[in-house]
């Protein structure tokens, strides 16, 4: 008889489970409360267009994210916009990494660096010589603030600071910087195309939800809607469930959530679950008919009057969506501009935006087409965080971005502890 399996929650690391399991040949149940897939990465309509709840990117190495896509039947080359990492700013400054070999092209990258005198590029230089001397290692402590702090202010402004709050969305006095060196040995050192960025050319819910849920009911898994399990109840071998017995439980909510429903059974994971502290993201939506950028994807210098890190020209990614003239500008690391408020956070985006642009790139003022806020979108990515493990009590496994791994919260440590979660709890 084929191993019972339910899955609670219906983001990408539940979808990532979900999948695996009907791979396996488990009878699969999955559980969504949100009348969507996706998670804190889902499509979110607005006036009509398609947009999403935050602007996500991938690379080229979250290689667990693009083999599930292709999966389920969603083509990485039709919906994703490949090109080389390019963190370039509004006056042309900026990485630019050519292809080709990891490690030839970042030397190149760093040696091509516009505005850097030579102490810049040397010090970065050498510094990436010894991180990969240490096999990307660090103490478990240390801050991405003290990894870094032998660079060159330019180089911590201009390129180590964006770097950090894109990836672990936390600054980076209070990053950890083992969990950095981890995102930039896969990132930029793991093989030519690790770096290269992905950008969505379709919302967030044709990447993986929609072909997700319908690859799974293809199969024979069912997929339960705008369904809350309220408790989880253990009857001697076999969880019984929203009137189902199961063998095998996969906790894929959020970690409060995932808490909740574990606190009867494991008092002690679930404390450690709960105890996580989480920083923003927020999204503003420009709107400004005839508008385009030099790039899909620029970057941004934040300070106390500029909230954003990064900004995507939406015309130039999924035009046919009809986001021609809509710009998404990302706030990372949101914290601060959360607590002064969404309006005051747009206004101040607005006047970024037309400050940060040569004259004429906006033909009109630009007006906020909306404003989102995921209030919990990444766990605080701190030195030493303690992160519990998958397994919870026996026939219980937890399956979200938060369990320990080397990972930030990302969408690949999202897939890859779905994948593992599901692995270990048939293993078992």
């Amino acid at each position: 008889m084929a191993c019972r399996v339910a899955v609670i929650g219906g983001g990408w690391a539940g979808l990532a489970a979900a999948v695996a399991g009907v791979q396996r040949g488990a009878q699969v149940t999955l559980f969504e409360m949100a009348p969507q897939l996706g998670g804190r990465a889902r499509e979110v309509p607005v006036d009509g267009l398609p947009l999403d709840n935050g602007q996500h990117i991938l690379i080229g190495a979250y290689r667990h994210t693009l083999a599930l896509m292709r999966t389920v039947g969603a083509s990485p080359e039709a919906l994703l916009l490949r090109c080389p990492l390019a963190l370039v700013y509004p006056d042309g400054s900026g990485l630019r990494l050519p292809p080709g070999p990891a490690i030839p092209a970042f030397v190149r990258g760093v040696l091509a660096y516009p505005g850097w005198g030579w102490r810049d590029r040397a010090s970065l230089l050498l510094a990436a010589g010894r991180w990969g001397a240490s096999g990307f290692r660090c103490a478990p402590h240390a801050s991405v603030a003290q990894l870094t702090r032998s660079l060159s202010p330019a180089v911590r402004q201009q390129l180590i600071e964006p770097l950090c709050v894109a990836a672990l969305n936390t600054p980076t006095e209070r990053a950890s910087g083992r969990v950095f060196l981890r995102v930039l040995r896969d990132a930029l050192f793991s093989g030519a195309g690790s770096a290269d960025l992905l950008l969505p050319r379709a919302s967030l819910g044709a990447l993986l939800p929609a072909p997700a849920q319908a690859w799974l009911q293809s199969r024979g898994a069912t997929v339960r809607m705008g369904q809350r399990v309220q408790q989880l109840q253990r009857e001697g071998s076999a969880w019984q469930m929203e009137g189902q017995a199961f063998d095998q439980v996969l906790l894929a909510t959020s970690a409060r959530e995932a808490a909740r429903l574990a606190q009867p059974l494991a008092p002690a994971w679930a404390a450690r679950a709960a105890a996580f502290d989480y920083e923003p993201i927020i999204t503003v939506y420009l709107r400004c008919p005839g508008a385009r950028l030099p790039l899909p994807m620029m970057a941004l210098q934040a300070g106390p009057q500029a909230p954003a890190q990064f900004v995507f020209d939406l015309g130039a990614l999924a035009g046919d969506r009809g986001t021609h003239g809509v710009f998404a500008f990302v706030i990372s690391g949101a914290r601060d501009w959360a607590a002064l408020g969404l309006e005051a956070t747009a206004e101040a985006t607005l006047l970024q935006a037309q400050a940060a642009f040569a004259p004429g790139t906006w033909p009109v003022v630009p007006t906020v087409l909306r404003t989102l806020a995921e209030r919990r979108a990444t766990f605080l990515c701190t030195p030493g965080l303690d992160r519990p493990p998958a397994a919870v009590a026996p026939g219980l496994w937890a399956a979200g971005d938060y369990v320990e791994g080397p990972y930030p919260a990302t969408l690949e440590g999202a897939v890859r502890a779905g994948q593992a979660a599901l692995a270990a709890a048939l293993a078992g």
